[in-house]
Order: structure tokens, then sequence, then C-alpha cells
């Protein structure tokens, strides 16, 4: 692969993990809101992937 594939690549995946954790923290801030314990705790678990 050239070496822009190669960036392109890195890029893309960079913007996707950072679009992940977004809408994870969106989620959480919901559960918070409603009181979900349940999601709550299956987020932080996930967030907790992507830290």
């Amino acid at each position: 692969m050239t070496n822009n594939r190669v960036q392109a690549i890195k890029q893309a995946d960079k913007t996707h993990q950072e679009t992940v954790i977004k809408t994870l923290q969106h989620r959480l801030e919901v559960a918070r809101d409603k009181g979900d314990g349940d999601l709550l705790r299956q987020l932080e678990a996930e967030m907790s992937y992507y830290r």
C-alpha cells in the first residue's frame, strides 16, 4: 500500500473512534438523566474499551 493510502486508513480509523466515543458520551448522559443504572453500567464498560 502506498503511504497516502495507509495515512487515509489511519485517519478514517481515528475519525471513526472519535465518533463512537462522542456517541457513547451522549448515550451515557441520557442514561444518567433517565436514571437507567443498568444501561449506564453497560455503556461505561463499553467506554472503557475505547479509553
